[in-house]
């Protein structure tokens, strides 16, 4: 967490369509921006190898329609640090959203995100 939360300003999680690139690093291609919620700054609590995001500011608008697929995590400064996949809650994204189907203008909203870390 110490990298995702050393920027000023608070983390963001962008959504996109399309194939996950294979890492950070990589820079985002031809998939689409869907849409941008934020963290809370501090991102959260990490203990015993899990961190449980604090609440995470819905996008109340989405940029574009689309299926989410993927997400990137940014720090406050707007560095890559992250990306997960993402499902519905049946499948089996680190993300779960309970719909994957993006509408421009709708709302994305994500309720809770607690990550386990390997080891922890």
């Amino acid at each position: 967490m110490g990298a995702w939360d050393a920027a000023a300003g608070a983390c963001t999680i962008e959504f996109y369509d399309g194939a996950q690139p294979a890492g950070p690093a990589t820079a985002v291609g031809a998939q689409i921006l869907l849409g941008t919620l934020t963290a809370s700054d501090p991102l959260g609590v990490a203990a015993t190898g899990v961190l449980t995001f604090d609440p995470i500011t819905q996008d109340n608008a989405a940029d574009a329609s689309g299926t989410a697929a993927w997400a990137r995590l940014k720090d406050g400064a707007g560095t890559a640090r992250a990306d997960f996949s993402v499902s519905n809650g049946a499948g089996a994204g680190e993300i779960k959203l309970n719909t994957v189907t993006i509408v421009m203008g709708g709302p994305i909203l994500m309720t809770s995100f607690v990550l386990t870390m390997p080891g922890g």
